[in-house]
C-alpha cells in the first residue's frame, strides 16, 4: 500500500521543483521499487499537459553489466541516456534501490572507467542546466536498503525522509519558499567574502571564493534540499581537511578520509577504509583532484547521518566539499567526469572564518 505522502511528494516535485509546463518532455528514472512515486509523478505531468517518459531500473542489471561486460561494453553509454540529456525539458531522478552496496565488489578500475565514459553526458547536462534549457530534480523514495544504511526500521526511515522534505507541514511549498527567503539573505552576505578558512580537528583549510557565486538551494534541484554552495577558485585551495563522515560514491564506502591540498590540487589522499577506491576515483581525470564545490548544509530537520549524500550533505550545521566537476551556476570552471560530495562534521569543534572573521561556529552561522 502506498504511503499517503507519495502523491503529495509527486505534486510538489512536478509543480514546484520542476515547474512543469504544457508540452514539456519530462523524463523520469528510478528503480522499480519507486514505481508508486514514478506513476504518481507521471500522473501529475499528464495533468499539466506535458509528456512523461519513464525509465525503471531492474534489480541486478547494472551490476551484471559491470561484472561481465568488457571495456567496450562498459564504456558504451546508452543512446537513450544521451538523448534525455540532450533533449528532455525536465528530468526527475528518483533514488531508492534494492541494495545500496551492490557495486561494492566491482573493481575500482571498472567503476572509474564507467565514470569517465559518462563524462560527456555530465558535460551536456551541466551545459543545458546553466543555459536554462534543462531543469532537473533528484529525490529519493524510501526503501528497505536505505533504512538499513540509516539503521532504522522502514517506517522510521519513511518518517525521517518525509519530514526532511517538510511533507508533514500543511503547506510544504510555503515552507520551502521561506527557506529560499532566509537563504537569500545568507547568500548576499557570503558573496562579500573572498576567502573561507575552515579550522577544526584535523582540518586547516583555506579556500578562495572571490568572484564566484553562492547558490541558494531551496527545493528546485534536490529534494529534500537545504544548502548554499559555491565553486571555489580552482588554484586557491590549500591545507588539509579531515572528513568526519564516511563518503559513499557509486555504491562504494570510503571512511576516515583526509585530503591535503596545494594550489588547488589534492597532493595526498588518506583513508581508513577504501583508500584504493578513493585514489582510483581521484585519478579518473585531471579535474578529479580539484575542488568543484564547497557548501554549507542548512536543513536542520536533518540531524543524523544516513550514508546517503542527498540527505547527509544537507545536515544542518555541516559543510560538504565535492571533488571533481564544478557546477556552472557557481562560476566554477573545473571539468571532470567526477562529482563526489564529501561531508565534514563541522558541528563540533569547528570554526569557519570569512576573510579572517568568524562566520560559522559549531554548526551555527554568526552572520
Amino acid at each position: 500500500m502506498s504511503h499517503p505522502y507519495v502523491s503529495k511528494l509527486a505534486r510538489l516535485l512536478v509543480h514546484y521543483s520542476l515547474d512543469v509546463k504544457r508540452g514539456d518532455w519530462v523524463h523520469i528514472r528510478g528503480s522499480v521499487l519507486s514505481a508508486d512515486l514514478m506513476v504518481e509523478a507521471a500522473r501529475e505531468v499528464l495533468g499539466k499537459g506535458a509528456h512523461p517518459t519513464v525509465d525503471a531500473e531492474i534489480q541486478g542489471l547494472r551490476h551484471m553489466m559491470l561484472q561481465e561486460g568488457n571495456e567496450a561494453q562498459i564504456t558504451r553509454i546508452s543512446p537513450l541516456e544521451k538523448l534525455a540529456a540532450q533533449k528532455a525539458d525536465k528530468l526527475l531522478a528518483i533514488m531508492g534501490g534494492f541494495n545500496t552496496r551492490e557495486m561494492s565488489g566491482i573493481a575500482p578500475k571498472k567503476m572509474s572507467m564507467l565514470t569517465k565514459a559518462r563524462g560527456p553526458v555530465l558535460k551536456t547536462f551541466f551545459k543545458r542546466t546553466k543555459a536554462g534549457d534543462l531543469r532537473w530534480c533528484g529525490t529519493l523514495f524510501p526503501t528497505h536498503s536505505g533504512a538499513q544504511d540509516a539503521e532504522l526500521a522502514l517506517s522510521e526511515y519513511e518518517d525521517f525522509v518525509y519530514r526532511s522534505m517538510k511533507l508533514h507541514r500543511k503547506d510544504p511549498v510555503a515552507e520551502w519558499k521561506k527557506v529560499r527567503t532566509v537563504q537569500d539573505r545568507l547568500v548576499k552576505k557570503l558573496m562579500k567574502i573572498k576567502e573561507i578558512h575552515i579550522v577544526g580537528p584535523g582540518t586547516d583549510l583555506k579556500v578562495g571564493v572571490g568572484g564566484r557565486s553562492w547558490v541558494n538551494c531551496s527545493g528546485e534541484y534536490n529534494f529534500p534540499d537545504g544548502e548554499v554552495f559555491t565553486g571555489p577558485r580552482e588554484n586557491s585551495v590549500d591545507g588539509k581537511i579531515t572528513y568526519g563522515f564516511p563518503a559513499v560514491y557509486n555504491g562504494h564506502t570510503v571512511e576516515d578520509i583526509a585530503l591535503t591540498w596545494r594550489k588547488g590540487r589534492v597532493v595526498e589522499a588518506e583513508a581508513g577504509k577504501g583508500k584504493s577506491y578513493l585514489k582510483a576515483i581521484l585519478g579518473t581525470d585531471p579535474g578529479a583532484k580539484r575542488l568543484g564545490e564547497m557548501a554549507f548544509g542548512t536543513n536542520y530537520d536533518i540531524q543524523r547521518h544516513t550514508k546517503n549524500v542527498l540527505f547527509d550533505e544537507k545536515i544542518g550545521g555541516t559543510m560538504h566539499f565535492a571533488v571533481g566537476a564544478s557546477i556552472p551556476e557557481s562560476g566554477g570552471v573545473n571539468k571532470s567526469a567526477v562529482h563526489w560530495d564529501m561531508v565534514c562534521e563541522t558541528r563540533k569543534g569547528y570554526t569557519i572564518y570569512g576573510d579572517g572573521k568568524p562566520i560559522h561556529k559549531n554548526g551555527k552561522f554568526l552572520i
